[in-house]
C-alpha cells in the first residue's frame, strides 16, 4: 500500500509520454490548434526562457503516399497530428518531451547532458525478486491512471471541430493498450462503410521502428510511475521453444484448470480486463474505443490454427532474416518480396522471403499462436506478453541494423503506406517523432541487448565485414580506378624521367624552386572520385 502511495505521487509530479496531453485538450487550445504547454521549470511554453523549445508550426512530409489508401481528408490520422494540432513544442539539443521537460532517450541529467545506457535482460535470467518486481510494476501501471494524458472518444468531426472535446482518463497501462488500437485501427467512411486496407503501426516499413518507440515510451513511463529509474523492458527468447515457457503463474500466467481460454487465478493477470478488442462493434456504431472494459485476458497457446502457424519460430528462421540486406521492397507493404521488414513481421515465407499472407511466421507467428487476446492486432497489446515479444522483435531488428549499418537513406523516404515514410509522425504519438528517427542502432536511444553486448573492441573481421559487403557492390567501378590510376602513374613516371634528363643540362645554382614558400600553403591534395 505504502508503494502505491508513493509512486501515485510520483506519477502526479513527472510528466509522461503518449497520447493526448491532458492540458491540450480543452476547447480554446483544440479551436486555436496549438499544442505547447507551459514547462513549470521556468513557467514558459515549451521552456524557451531556459532555451529547451519554442512553440513552432509542425513541418509535414510533403513525400508522395503509396495507393494502398486511396481517400484524403476523411481520417483524424492522416498527416498527423494536424487535425487536432498544427503547432506544438519543437525542442532543442537533448530535450524532448510535450513541453520539453524530459530528455531524449538515452540523456539524462539537469540539463540532458549525461550519457545513459541500459540492458534489456532475457526474462528467464531475471532473479526471482527481479521478476517479482517487474510483475508488480505490470500490475502498478495497470491501476495507477495517468495524470498527464487521455484518450480521444470520438473523431473531430464527432467534436465539432474541436468545440465538444470528447476525451477520458485512462490507466497507464491502458493508454498503450489504445495507442496500438488507435494506430492499426479501420478508417471510418461513415454509414457501415470502413476502409480495412490501413495500419500507421504494421505492414510497412515503420512497423518495427513504431514498435521501438512504443516499447521506449512504455519503459519510461514504468520508470516514472515506480521511480526506479533503472527499469528496463525483458524480452523471451522464443526461438525454438516447444511451447509458451512464459505461460505460468511464475511469469505472465498459467492455463485456467477448468477454462482452458482463460487466465489460472493463481496469477495477478487473471483479474485484468481488456479493452479496444471489439473493432466490428465500433465500425458499425461509428465510434472509437472508449476504453471500457470488455471482459478477462483470453490466451490457450499452441492450440492455434495449424495450417497459418504450425510452429514457433526457429533459430534458423531468425538467421535467414537477418541474411535480408534489403530493409524494404517493392510495394512495401505485406505483399512485399525479399523485404527483412515484411519477413520478420511475418508476412513473407521465413526461409525464401517470399510473400505469403495466408501463413504467419515469426514476429507474427507469436500472436497466432497465444490464441487469445494477443492474436487481434487492436486488442493484442492487452495481453502483457506482448511487452516481452516485441522486445525481442527488436533485438532482431537491431542486430540486423547492426549486421548491415544501413544509412538512414535505406528507410524509404517516399512512396510507402500512409503514415509510413521516413519522415511521416507517427501515430498517435505526442510529442512528435518521426519514423526515421528510429531506425537507428539502440545504443543511440540509450539502451542494448544482454545477448547482444558487444566487448569494447569488436575483432577485426567483424568490423571489416559491412565494408567489404559495399566493396564487392563497387568492385567494377574499384578496378576501372585502378586501370585509370595505374594509366596516370605510369605518365607521370615518365615525365618525371624527362625533367630528370633536362636537370642534368643545367647548374644547380641557377635552378628555380619547384614551389615558392608562400604558395605551399596553399597547395591542397583532392581526390576526385
Amino acid at each position: 500500500m505504502l508503494l502505491f502511495a508513493a509512486t501515485f505521487l510520483l506519477v502526479i509530479l513527472q510528466p509522461s509520454t503518449g497520447q493526448f496531453p491532458r492540458v491540450c485538450v480543452n476547447m480554446q487550445s483544440l479551436l486555436r490548434k496549438e499544442c505547447c504547454p507551459l514547462w513549470e521549470g521556468d513557467g514558459s511554453p515549451c521552456g524557451e526562457l531556459s532555451s529547451r523549445g519554442s512553440c513552432q508550426n509542425i513541418l509535414l512530409s510533403q513525400a508522395p503516399l503509396g495507393p494502398q489508401f486511396p481517400f484524403s481528408g476523411v481520417d483524424d490520422r492522416e498527416d498527423w497530428p494536424s487535425v487536432f494540432y498544427n503547432r506544438t513544442c519543437r525542442c532543442e539539443g537533448n530535450f524532448m518531451g510535450f513541453n520539453c521537460g524530459e530528455c531524449k532517450f538515452g540523456f539524462s541529467g539537469l540539463n540532458c547532458t549525461e550519457r545513459q545506457l541500459r540492458t534489456r535482460r532475457n526474462i528467464f535470467q531475471l532473479t526471482t525478486s527481479e521478476k517479482n518486481k517487474f510483475l508488480a510494476y505490470l500490475n502498478l501501471a495497470k491501476n495507477i491512471p495517468s495524470q498527464d494524458y487521455v484518450i480521444a472518444t470520438g473523431t473531430y468531426i464527432q467534436m465539432n471541430n474541436g468545440s465538444n472535446p470528447m476525451f477520458r482518463d485512462i490507466s497507464v497501462y491502458d493508454l498503450f493498450v489504445w495507442m496500438h488500437y488507435y494506430a492499426s485501427r479501420d478508417t471510418l467512411l461513415g454509414g457501415s462503410n470502413v476502409w480495412r486496407d490501413i495500419d500507421f503501426a504494421h505492414e510497412a516499413p515503420g512497423f518495427l521502428p513504431w514498435h521501438r518507440a512504443f516499447l521506449l515510451m512504455w519503459e519510461r513511463e514504468i520508470q516514472k510511475i515506480t521511480g526506479d529509474d533503472n527499469f528496463t523492458v525483458p524480452y523471451w527468447d522464443w526461438r525454438d521453444a516447444e511451447d509458451c515457457g512464459v505461460c505460468t503463474d511464475e511469469y505472465m500466467g498459467g492455463r485456467h484448470h477448468s477454462n482452458p481460454n482463460l487466465l489460472s487465478p493463481g496469477s495477478i493477470f487473471s483479474s485484468w480486463q481488456v479493452i479496444c478488442t471489439r473493432s466490428e462493434e465500433y465500425n458499425s456504431q461509428e465510434a472509437l474505443c472508449n476504453a471500457t472494459s470488455e471482459g478477462p485476458i483470453r490466451r490457450n497457446p499452441g492450440n492455434n490454427d495449424k495450417s497459418r502457424t504450425p510452429r514457433l519460430p526457429s533459430s534458423a528462421d531468425v538467421e535467414f532474416c537477418l541474411s535480408l540486406t534489403q530493409y524494404e521492397s517493392g510495394s512495401m507493404d505485406k505483399m512485399a518480396n525479399y523485404s527483412f521488414r515484411n519477413t520478420l513481421e511475418g508476412f513473407a515465407d521465413p526461409q525464401t522471403a517470399i510473400s505469403n499472407p495466408s501463413q504467419s511466421s515469426l514476429h507474427n507467428a507469436l500472436h497466432i499462436y497465444m490464441n487469445g487476446s494477443m492474436s487481434q492486432v487492436q486488442g493484442s497489446a492487452n495481453d502483457p506478453i506482448f511487452i516481452i515479444h516485441h522486445a525481442f522483435v527488436d533485438s532482431i531488428f537491431e542486430r540486423w541494423l547492426r549486421k548491415h549499418r544501413p544509412m538512414l537513406e535505406v528507410y524509404p523516404a517516399a512512396n510507402a503506406p500512409i503514415g509510413h515514410n521516413r519522415e511521416n509522425y507517427m501515430v498517435p504519438f505526442i510529442p512528435l517523432y518521426r519514423n526515421g528517427e528510429f531506425f537507428k542502432s539502440s545504443r543511440e536511444l540509450g539502451y542494448d541487448y544482454e545477448y547482444l553486448q558487444e566487448p569494447a573492441l569488436e575483432s577485426f573481421q567483424d568490423f571489416l565485414t559491412p565494408y567489404l559487403q559495399q566493396a564487392r557492390q563497387i568492385w567494377a567501378w574499384l578496378v576501372g580506378a585502378a586501370v585509370v590510376g595505374g594509366i596516370v602513374t605510369a605518365v607521370l613516371t615518365g615525365l618525371i624521367k624527362a625533367c630528370r634528363k633536362k636537370k642534368r643540362g643545367t647548374s644547380s645554382e641557377i635552378q628555380p624552386l619547384l614551389i615558392e614558400s608562400e604558395d605551399y600553403n596553399n597547395v591542397t591534395y583532392q581526390s576526385n572520385l
